[in-house]
């Protein structure tokens, strides 16, 4: 039996077919072996891990049961690498309380920064740029909410404005009530940016084996035992869990909900383009979300459902594509929202917004990354740098923030 519960994760053709992608594939384990550190994973969040402890002077061991990195739901990314988080700052200050909630938010940004100063200092080419965000009144905050969002995060130093309804229309062409502008954030191939950390690990000593399905977990104090399908037996001082949404069993589930979304791709219109072409997205639920490519493409998704059932998320792929292209056209008529390519795909999502990464309860040294809701390449690297301290025996302050409760 499987570790993970196993999930056939997107569905279609997706944006980043279009562009030449690195492949990196592993060897495949010819007997059992040992390492300091198993990451269970070969995805964003397996990438940036290793190469973070790569760094801190481990040589991680990366077991991915596909047949190769970068296969899962990493492929089926929008990447919008946002700090702000499903949850507003002020909801999530009602409901954690305001010290923590906007730790949680400095956390997040924090992240962002990160991950945009290693991907440049490795050089990594994911065409990565900064980006400005909108955060568009919808059904969640109106435009009086969005005022009073934009003065939360303006009070903990976070960079945004208020932009009312006739500034958004002069400044963006935007026809809505009113948006958040907040100013930091980036888009990135979500592919090539993972390629990019896993190369670089691999470089450094970390070692990728594939196929390799994980079927048992044993761990205490002294370390723990991965049993595969091909009864090969790894030994570790920790294990990282970095499973994406194919949770592991052993991993409490919490709150935490699979929830299917589905996404589209124009052909490239460069012109056509909203000012700034600023990462778009709703304070709706659902929300529809958007951004642009290097080469002028528009990405646009939403129509999120709770339900984890593969098939009836595919089945509902033609109908999604229209509704989503309806909504596109509707806020940019001057732009062709029909799609080239259409996809659907799953992710987690917790109440609140907030991952959670931290060592799992009753399995010491057994650490899993459960990055929800749409910041999953940001909790990604927030998550990097979690577990490189905590590996390394480094009390960090923001581990208690986002452990398991």
């Amino acid at each position: 039996m499987a570790l993970t519960r196993q999930r056939n994760l997107r569905t279609g053709m997706t944006v980043w077919d279009f562009y030449k992608n690195p492949v990196i594939s592993g060897a495949c384990l010819r007997r059992s072996t040992r390492a300091d550190v198993v990451i269970v994973g070969a995805g964003v969040s397996g990438a940036l891990i290793a190469h973070a402890l790569t760094e801190a002077g481990f040589r991680p061991l990366i077991l991915e049961r596909r047949r190769r990195a970068l296969l899962g739901s990493t492929a089926a990314s929008t990447a919008l690498l946002q700090f702000e988080l499903d949850t507003p700052l002020t909801a999530l200050g009602a409901s954690i309380g305001h010290s923590r909630a906007s730790k949680v938010w400095l956390a997040s940004a924090g992240a962002v920064n990160d991950l945009r100063t290693a991907t440049h200092r490795l050089g990594i080419d994911a065409h990565m740029n900064t980006r400005p965000s909108l955060y568009l009144a919808g059904n969640r905050l109106n435009a009086a909410g969005l005022k009073r969002e934009v003065l939360a995060r303006q009070k903990i130093g976070l960079p945004s404005e208020f932009l009312d309804v006739r500034a958004l229309r002069q400044h963006f062409d935007i026809d809505r009530a009113a948006a958040a502008l907040s100013h930091g954030n980036a888009e990135a191939n979500p592919i090539q940016l993972a390629a990019g950390f896993l190369a670089a690990a691999i470089k450094s000593g970390a070692r990728l084996h594939a196929p390799h399905e994980v079927v048992d977990l044993q761990c205490s104090k002294r370390g723990s035992t991965l049993t595969t399908a091909d009864g090969l037996e790894i030994s570790a001082r920790h294990v990282i869990l970095s499973t994406g949404y194919e949770l592991a069993k052993i991993v409490p589930p919490g709150d935490s909900q699979v929830i299917s979304t589905w996404a589209l791709a124009t052909r490239p219109q460069p012109r056509a383009l909203w000012p700034q072409k600023a990462l778009i997205w709703e304070a709706s639920e659902p929300y529809l979300y958007a951004r642009s490519t290097h080469d002028g493409r528009v990405i646009c998704g939403g129509q999120d459902g709770q339900f984890a059932d593969s098939g009836k998320r595919d089945a509902l792929i033609p109908r999604k594509t229209r509704q989503i292209e309806r909504q596109l056209g509707h806020l940019f008529p001057h732009i062709d929202p029909r799609a080239a390519v259409h996809w659907a795909g799953s992710f987690g999502a917790s109440s609140n917004g907030m991952p959670t990464i931290g060592e799992i309860p009753g399995y010491p040294k057994c650490y899993a990354v459960m990055g929800f809701g749409g910041n999953g390449i940001t909790f990604s690297m927030l998550a990097a740098n979690l577990l490189k301290a905590a590996i390394a025996g480094r009390k960090d302050p923001q581990a208690r923030l986002f452990g398991f409760q």
